[in-house]
């Protein structure tokens, strides 16, 4: 069987399906959304592409046939309402199955999509409209993101056209039946309106350390990039159905819900929850039959609190693991409970997956694996020298003259930030790791200050800037501390403004100024107060001490 990947990917295998070598030649016209999605729609129209379920037991199943048919529904829709070309559009869709095939619309129109998590507050949303330019934006009707997006748009005069998923609203086009008034018919653009794979398809928020949130930008060829990630590290079966928890608003939605499986021809499950419950999952797990398994450690971490005997996982065959550093303990106990070996992998949003234990080869505990034959990964030294065996260096991607497929173009609008991590041929991801005499690499930290929590990266910039608008907050410094089950929670630790005590009633009230001011799971679970924070001669925090004297 020849899948459609193999139109763009050529790939070297041995005899066991250990992949040995890749190139990925992207046509200059290729577009997923036509080239993979309508492509399996008139060449397999009845095949699976995603089962979906929602939080109150309702299915949907979607063929390719149907991803094809409602991708130019909604590109047709779309268009109607003056998008287009080059157009930036937010989606805020949570896990909801509209997501899908409102992104392939956009592809197929040329426009930028850029997802965002529902979770954000009014200000969240202000700054990312007026830093990536917004113009449209489609919501859901679930939660309180319509209104928060509400609450944003007087300080965003280039949001022009508000879209609204299940349900009504004052103001907002309804999008599901406009979707359903529109034609499916919808051709691929060409002369002046041409869309290449060179132009801008995707961007993303990075979490913002230093400084705001980043936008990274990828082009209409990094979905090829994915073929390693479901190929060669999800192993998805195109009989089965690959499961990954993340929620639409983050750049793993794509890794493990989207890309890489259907070029591989592989149906994604969709399990559109309200709130994550470990119990739950693993019903829905064994309800469905799922075959593939990808999570970020914190979900492992409250499915081995679970009797997992008491569950039927027979189905699952493979299971993958990324976003943080795993415990070796949940290793053990999902290696006890099940038989299967949790295969760690690594990567950015800036990338694709860059460093894995892949099918068909031997994990070693505690290790990220090895770097995919995709790029050219090294780990250098301060001196920028090749680190090294047990010598802790910053992981590198070597570019050259032609980057990689996969890797994203830059960051919007920001030539200074992009060469600060893109220069003289290296791309620098700010993490540190080090290598064995087998060339496994071994996770060290972040080089930054970035916290990573259930999965969620929470730059410490965004949650400083609420905490500081407190009137008893003289100054504070946001850092990470160990926790059992989330891996890493935020913690807080504030100087007071004169007149004010320390106590726990105002802990708690920082806390839910917090909560209220920026995403919920940003809001520091942990706060300390003291007279001074530590700093450098020049006056910056020194949050390494912090995180030091946390004992994280």
């Amino acid at each position: 069987m020849k899948y459609i990947y193999e139109n763009y990917i050529d790939a070297r295998e041995d005899d066991a399906g250990r992949l040995g070598g890749l190139d990925i030649h992207p046509t200059p016209e290729f577009n997923f959304a036509f080239d993979v999605v309508d492509a399996l729609g008139s060449k397999k129209p009845d095949r699976r592409a995603m089962l979906w379920v929602g939080a109150d037991g309702a299915e949907r199943t979607f063929t390719f046939g149907d991803m094809k048919r409602l991708s130019s529904q909604t590109a047709n829709y779309l268009h109607s309402l003056g998008i287009g070309r080059g157009d930036v559009v937010m989606l805020v869709l949570r896990r909801h199955y509209q997501f899908w095939y409102t992104l392939m619309a956009l592809h197929k129109l040329g426009a930028v999509a850029l997802p965002v998590t529902d979770q954000l507050k009014a200000k969240d949303f202000a700054y990312r409209f007026k830093a990536a330019g917004v113009k449209a934006v489609v919501c859901t009707a679930r939660g309180e993101a319509a209104a928060m997006v509400e609450a944003a748009l007087h300080q965003c005069p280039t949001v022009r056209v508000k879209c609204l998923c299940g349900g009504t609203r004052p103001g907002w086009n309804n999008f599901d039946p406009g979707v359903g008034r529109s034609s499916h018919v919808f051709f691929r653009p060409w002369g002046e309106n041409a869309v290449y794979c060179n132009d801008t398809a995707l961007m993303y928020f990075t979490s913002g350390t230093s400084g705001p949130p980043k936008i990274t930008v990828h082009s209409f060829a990094y979905p090829l990039g994915h073929v390693v990630t479901a190929r060669w590290w999800h192993d998805v079966d195109p009989e089965g159905l690959h499961f990954a928890v993340a929620e639409t608003g983050w750049g793993k939605a794509v890794w493990g819900k989207l890309y890489g499986q259907w070029l591989c021809e592989a149906g994604v499950f969709v399990y559109d929850f309200d709130r994550f419950d470990a119990g739950r999952l693993l019903e829905i797990m064994e309800k469905y039959r799922i075959t593939t398994f990808c999570a970020p450690p914190t979900v492992y971490r409250m499915l081995v609190q679970e009797d997992l005997a008491g569950y039927d996982l027979s189905a699952l065959r493979h299971a993958t693991i990324a976003g943080e550093a795993l415990n070796p303990e949940v290793f053990t106990q999902f290696y006890r409970a099940t038989g299967l070996r949790l295969m760690e992998g690594f990567g950015q949003t800036e990338t694709t997956v860059c460093i894995a234990s892949l099918r068909g080869t031997e994990p070693r505990l505690g290790s990220m694996g090895k770097p995919t034959p995709q790029y050219d990964v090294d780990i250098v030294t301060e001196a920028g020298q090749s680190a090294r065996a047990m010598e802790v260096g910053e992981i590198v991607i070597r570019t050259g003259e032609q980057p990689p497929v996969g890797l994203f173009k830059g960051y919007y609008q920001d030539a200074e930030r992009t060469h600060q991590v893109w220069r003289d041929g290296l791309y620098h991801t700010g993490d540190l790791a080090w290598r064995d005499s087998d060339g496994y690499f071994w996770y060290v930290g972040r080089a930054d200050d970035v916290i990573k929590s259930s999965g969620y990266r929470i730059g410490p910039f965004e949650v400083e800037s609420v905490l500081m608008e407190h009137p008893a907050v003289a100054e504070c410094a946001v850092t990470g501390v160990p926790d059992p089950v989330r891996g890493q929670v935020v913690k807080a630790t504030v100087v007071l403004a004169r007149g004010y005590a320390p106590n726990d009633v105002l802990a708690r009230e920082i806390q839910a100024y917090a909560k209220a001011g920026t995403a919920p799971y940003k809001y520091p679970r942990v706060v300390e107060f003291v007279d001074a924070l530590p700093k450098t001669i020049s006056g910056k925090i020194r949050r390494a001490a912090l995180r030091r004297r946390a004992g994280s």
